[in-house]
Parts: structure tokens; sequence; C-alpha cells
């Protein structure tokens, strides 16, 4: 199995176990005389098993993200790394630019005028540097996931 379709399971079994939490907790109590539509423990022996599954499989995902290397020798897991850091550092970014963006909200000259502290203009080209990095790492992860057998 590749990388990539290891994803995108652990991503269908941590749906799966969050749509069985919701069905345990709608069967988790029931008028008095009532039946519950689901048996709970037999959903918690479901959740259970897929726990197992979901466990076994991060393991594997997370070998192969320390074995695997990009083409500058980086694992895989050191790049992952740099990306996430590179989404917090354009949602900084990005959220300053929104705020320090004067508003056009006042009604007359005798109203408070806010004015920027940093210069917009160059947070905005520093953000959009960084969204560029961000999206040329991610799209190398990308293929290397696609290239890369799990790891047993």
């Amino acid at each position: 199995m590749k990388l990539a379709e290891a994803l995108v399971e652990r991503k269908a079994l941590k749906d799966e176990i969050q749509d069985l939490r919701r069905r345990l907790q709608r069967v988790a109590k029931v008028q008095e005389g009532d039946e519950p539509v689901e048996e709970p423990l037999a959903i918690l022996r479901t959740i259970e098993s897929k726990l197992g599954e979901l466990e076994q499989l991060i393991t594997r995902i997370n070998r192969t993200n320390i074995a695997a290397r990009l083409s500058d020798d980086r694992t895989l897991m050191e790049a992952i790394a740099e990306r996430d850091m590179l989404r917090l550092q354009r949602g900084v970014l990005e959220d300053l630019v929104k705020a320090a963006t004067p508003e056009h909200d006042r009604y007359s000259r005798k109203e408070i005028r806010y004015v920027p502290t940093v210069n917009v203009a160059e947070i905005q080209k520093s953000a959009d540097q960084v969204a560029k990095r961000y999206r040329k790492l991610d799209a190398e992860l990308q293929a290397l996931n696609w290239e890369t057998e799990l790891v047993e």
C-alpha cells in the first residue's frame, strides 16, 4: 500500500469512529420502557476495534514518515513539520494584514480614525511568499506520498 492510500484510509477510519461516537451518544439513554435502536455495547466494541486499526495504521504511517526522504535528504517527518509551521506562519501574517487594514466605516471627519502600525503591503508580500513555499513543499510531499510504500 502506498503512503497516500494509508493517509486516505486513516481519514476514513477517523470519520467512521466519529460517526460511531455520535451513534453511541444517541443510544446511550432512552426513555424508560423503550429499547435503543442499536445496542450500545456493540457500537462500543466496534469503536474499540476501529481504534486498534487506527493505532496500527498511524504507527505504520509514522514509521514511513521517519524512513522516507525527500530529494534534499530531509525525512518526510521533517518536511511535514516545516509545512505545518509554514501554514501557521501564513495564518499569522494574513491575520495581521486583515487586522491592520483600515476599514472605511467613519461617518464624519470628527470620528476616530485608525491607521495601521505596520506596512500592510510588505506583510502581504511576506504572506504571499510563505504561501508559495507552503504550496511548493505540499506538492513535493503529495508526490512522495504516492511514490512511497508504507512501512510494515
